[in-house]
């Protein structure tokens, strides 16, 4: 008895590792995936409307504007990358369509 409950255990374990590394797996790809699909475009930064606000947090607010600019040419980037996605898949179901049509005889 003292056996099967301890091959049982092994067993569990064993799934309990396959588990952790899939989801070790699926987690380092979600990043990709999320990045492939889709262009989201960064938030404005915020400026104050308070001269004095705006002094005290210059610092923050000016990498705030950094971190924005170099996110919005990524971002432009992104855009390009998938215009040019978008085109070639629109070129290539173009041609799928013409020999389709050739196979139906229209």
């Amino acid at each position: 008895m003292a056996s099967i409950k301890e091959n049982r255990g092994f067993r569990n374990l064993r799934l309990s590792r396959l588990v952790r590394m899939q989801a070790v797996v699926f987690l380092m790809l979600v990043p990709v995936a999320s990045q492939a699909g889709s262009c989201l475009a960064p938030i404005r930064p915020f400026v104050p409307s308070d001269s004095q606000a705006a002094r005290d947090y210059a610092d923050i607010i000016r990498r705030d504007f950094e971190v924005y600019i170099a996110d919005i040419q990524d971002y432009f980037r992104c855009l390009e990358q998938e215009r040019a996605r978008a085109f070639e898949e629109a070129r290539e179901v173009s041609q799928d369509y013409g020999r389709f049509l050739e196979l139906v005889g229209d």
